[in-house]
């Protein structure tokens, strides 16, 4: 993770931050409203914290505006894996030092796809990363044969993603290390170094092939991995590794490829793993003849760059897949709460979705009010968010959280993201990403940044059927027609 800044957005009705603490921990603005039947559902958040994700009533009509946003299932582009966030080992031991019934309910609003925002997209650390109670791998004792589920994790993580599992089935995991075993390493450490060259990568290789059937046997499918956290940073403080691009495909399609070809195992090999201004990363990794056969796709990072790069990679690969796996939300943002909401949105979700990504996550899924627990060895990110807070048994949900859930609640794993075309004037600073869900159910988000009211009407091309909405400025709203 790399810190980075936010410009300051002149967006109206600016307020200040506000707690949604409640006695039970979690405010009762996502509760479900009786209209899980109705044929249409609606979520908005203002920038004035008046609705934040707020279920409001609406129905079907035969009124029109002058503005209509049409929306067309029959023409399909990617596929959604779900919207969500890093379960680091801090995130995992916050959770677990909950009392069951507190972490239950926190577990029920994040993942619940029902009652909750539904998050189904979930990314882990094989190992420790910046953000994990302890210094250690899956191997820390020299020899490949000594791999094991190290008892850290056995205590937070893996029963943590368990009772996540038994709320939701269909999240799609995602594991990166942010270091291979220090006895792999030209550095003898966690922190900084490279691999120590070939005679390491064999065993690098079966490290993953063991990770993956390691968490099979306690009923954890990985659904896809990457080789190195930011594969062109390493810090001084947490654990991590430069990787380049040219090991990165030699190690693929020489060892993990056919090591994961030999043993059945059928997760997805993910490419990069680091932000979108080195795009060039992922395309040179991708050229590789070898390698690309066994490739699904490439991850990228918010931290440099922009979202227009996917379509470089898309351009040169279009059958691969984007994900976007990591972006931070923190303290260091310049404006205020909400207009750091409205640039997520904007400058991140929107784009990646639009550009072709299957996924978006942000980082830690919690962190205490200090920013942390962070790895013992070193303070990297003083000032890191996660998508709740977390202080004993009370939790607080942030912007990342009500951010997410706009999107979750419309867009279920298995969806496809559809066309959207426009009847009228359609203004600057709007935006419309629709998509089609596995039941049938058609989704669509509308973020307003336009300056004025949008009084629009959405039309469901398939079947003619219309609602009409007058979106507010500086505000998102998310649509479930059934």
């Amino acid at each position: 993770m790399k810190k980075y800044l936010i410009p300051i957005f002149s967006l109206l009705l600016a307020t200040s931050c506000i707690d949604y603490n409640t006695d039970s921990g979690f405010s009762d603005d996502n509760e479900q409203n009786p209209t899980e039947n109705n044929e249409v559902r609606m979520w908005l958040t203002t920038q004035s914290k008046i609705y934040l994700n707020k279920e409001l009533s609406i129905d079907y009509t035969n009124d029109i505006t002058d503005v209509v946003v049409r929306i067309d299932p029959s023409t399909k582009y990617q596929t959604i894996d779900g919207f969500g966030g890093t379960l680091t080992g801090s995130s995992a031991y916050l959770l677990q030092q909950m009392s069951a019934e507190k972490r239950a309910q926190v577990l029920k609003d994040l993942f619940d796809t029902k009652e909750g925002a539904g998050l189904e997209s979930i990314r882990i650390a094989i190992g420790a990363s910046d953000f994990s109670m302890d210094l250690y791998t899956y191997c820390d004792k020299q020899g490949i044969e000594n791999f094991a589920i190290p008892e850290i994790d056995k205590r937070d993580l893996i029963p943590v993603l368990k009772e996540i599992l038994a709320i939701n089935p269909n999240i799609k995991l995602i594991a990166s290390p942010w270091s291979p075993p220090a006895w792999m390493k030209s550095s003898g450490k966690l922190n900084l170094g490279t691999l120590k060259g070939p005679e390491v990568y064999d065993d690098y290789a079966t490290y993953f092939v063991k990770y993956v059937q390691a968490m099979k046997a306690e009923g954890i499918t990985i659904d896809a991995i990457t080789l190195q956290n930011e594969a062109d940073f390493e810090s001084g403080v947490h654990p991590s590794m430069k990787m380049s691009w040219q090991e990165q495909a030699e190690i693929i399609g020489k060892y993990i490829g056919p090591k994961f070809k030999a043993a059945g195992i059928t997760t997805k090999i993910l490419v990069l793993d680091h932000n979108f201004d080195i795009y060039n990363y992922a395309i040179n990794v991708l050229s590789d003849a070898v390698a690309n056969p066994y490739i699904d796709g490439t991850a990228f990072h918010g931290y440099a760059g922009k979202p227009s790069a996917i379509n470089e990679v898309k351009t040169a690969f279009p059958t691969k897949s984007i994900y976007e796996t990591e972006l931070s939300g923190g303290d260091w943002n310049t404006g205020t709460e909400m207009e750091t909401m409205f640039y997520y949105i904007s400058d991140f979700m929107v784009p990646c979705m639009q550009n072709g990504s299957s996924n978006f996550m942000m980082f830690n899924i919690a962190l205490n009010s200090q920013h942390g627990p962070v790895t013992p060895g070193g303070t990297f990110c003083e000032d890191c968010r996660g998508i709740v807070t977390i202080d004993g048994d009370d939790a607080k949900k942030e912007l990342e959280y009500y951010m997410l859930s706009h999107f979750s609640k419309v867009c279920r794993t298995g969806a496809k993201m559809i066309s959207t075309s426009f009847t009228g004037a359609f203004p600057e600073g709007a935006t419309a990403t629709a998509f089609l869900n596995p039941d049938g159910s058609r989704g669509l988000v509308v973020v307003n940044e336009s300056g004025n009211n949008i009084n629009m009407t959405v039309k469901d091309q398939t079947n003619g059927k219309r609602i009409v909405y007058s979106v507010p400025n500086s505000s998102v709203a998310s649509f479930l027609l059934k």
